[in-house]
């Protein structure tokens, strides 16, 4: 029995390869076996037109619409039309054209025989169909059908907290952050919660506001830090908070707190020293000047563009607040005219992106955004880390890539 199903469904397949086949072939051909007759019914519509106008012309002069002056030389013009074309009548006659036979005997003939060559080369026309049914059974590396089966899974048995923990970060990988969030919070409400789901749901959080630390995110992260007060993602995200809200000093205590509790080869330290520079600080790990060394010998104090030198650490120190604020505007403007001189400085644009962002000066950010992928340009790595950071920053990427 199971064979003679095979053997119908193989012949259903040939008959619609066939059907299509011949419908391929008659959509193609439509037009050469029509263009024939077409050419050749042109001369007698023609003809019809101008008998037709010499009638008219009659019913226009009993009805004394036209003198008969104006009919004479109207009949006159139409007649010499009528016989010019009824002259041409003759070298029309329709004589099969060689270059359409070969037309058509390439579409009925070559075309399926070519089509059937490649299929039988790159096809398998031996493989058996394979429904839904049996793809979710073995899904193989299909991260979509893993996710399908997945879901099948949960739909059934919604209260299996290991499913939804296992599926919030592939949702969340796959950039499905609203089926994230729901799958987090069901992992969190059927396990328990622990630092990896908060963290796991605040960045969710996060991605849904467009990298902006809500509320709701840092109370998030405020719980997983409860759980693990050590947690340097947990951290990180908070220290953002405050950078995005606007209190500079703050948030460069946070991070100076968490680069110092990091260890010297951390992955995450790097970013952390951008944003302690960024908020007016020095990088963690910076090497001072050695003892009675001269700090305005040349090569003493250097800085990367626009970081702020050992000077302008000290000088901060002693300004208030306004002050402070003053001297950093004045440093990432001086980041953004070297970057206009020598624009290959990617550090520099992430930098100056940054700044202008907690600047709470969104126009400049985004115009620094469209400058950077300019010369960094999104198909690359650093333009796709460039609009990253845009995103975690809450600016507008539209037309930064135009």
């Amino acid at each position: 029995m199971t064979a003679r199903f095979t053997y119908l469904g193989d012949m259903l397949f040939w008959i619609l390869v066939a059907a299509l086949t011949a419908a391929l072939a008659v959509i193609l051909l439509y037009p050469l076996l029509r263009g024939a007759k077409a050419a050749n019914n042109i001369r007698a519509g023609e003809a019809a037109v101008y008998r037709d106008q010499l009638r008219e012309l009659d019913r226009d002069l009993d009805g004394g619409l036209i003198t008969p002056e104006e009919a004479d030389y109207a009949r006159a013009e139409i007649g010499r039309r009528l016989i010019a074309v009824s002259a041409d009548e003759p070298a029309e006659t329709p004589k099969p054209a060689r270059h359409h036979r070969f037309t058509e005997a390439f579409v009925l003939l070559v075309l399926p025989v070519l089509g059937l060559c490649l299929y039988l080369t790159t096809g398998r026309p031996d493989l058996p169909s394979q429904p839904l049914e049996a793809r979710l059974e073995n899904p193989g590396n299909d991260v979509a059908v893993l996710i399908a089966k997945a879901e099948r899974h949960l739909a059934e048995k919604p209260d299996d907290g290991k499913g939804w923990d296992v599926l919030a970060p592939i949702y969340f990988r796959t950039m499905r952050v609203n089926d994230a969030q729901v799958a987090y919070r069901n992992a969190i409400r059927l396990l328990g919660p622990s630092s990896v789901r908060l963290d796991g749901l605040a960045e969710t959080l996060m991605a849904v506001s467009d990298g902006v630390v809500t509320d709701e995110a840092r109370q998030v992260l405020e719980q997983s830090l409860t759980l693990e007060p050590d947690n340097p993602r947990a951290r990180f995200y908070i220290a953002l908070s405050i950078e995005q809200a606007g209190r500079p000093d703050e948030a460069r205590k946070a991070f100076e707190a968490l680069a110092k509790q990091s260890p010297a080869d951390a992955p995450w330290l790097p970013l952390v020293n951008e944003h302690i520079a960024m908020n007016g600080g020095a990088k963690s790990g910076a090497n001072p000047p050695a003892p009675g060394a001269n700090p305005a010998a040349p090569g003493a104090g250097l800085a990367a563009p626009g970081n702020p030198t050992q000077q302008d650490v000290a000088a901060a120190e002693t300004m208030s607040a306004g002050d402070r604020q003053e001297m950093i505007r004045g440093m990432v403007e001086s980041l953004d005219a070297k970057l206009s001189e020598e624009p290959n400085n990617f550090e520099g644009w992430m930098r100056l992106v940054r700044s202008y962002a907690v600047l709470n000066d969104k126009d400049r950010a985004a115009g620094a955004l469209k400058r950077g992928l300019t010369a960094f340009p999104p198909p690359g790595e650093q333009g796709r880390q460039l609009l990253a950071l845009a995103r975690e920053l809450g600016i507008a990427t539209e037309g930064a890539t135009q």
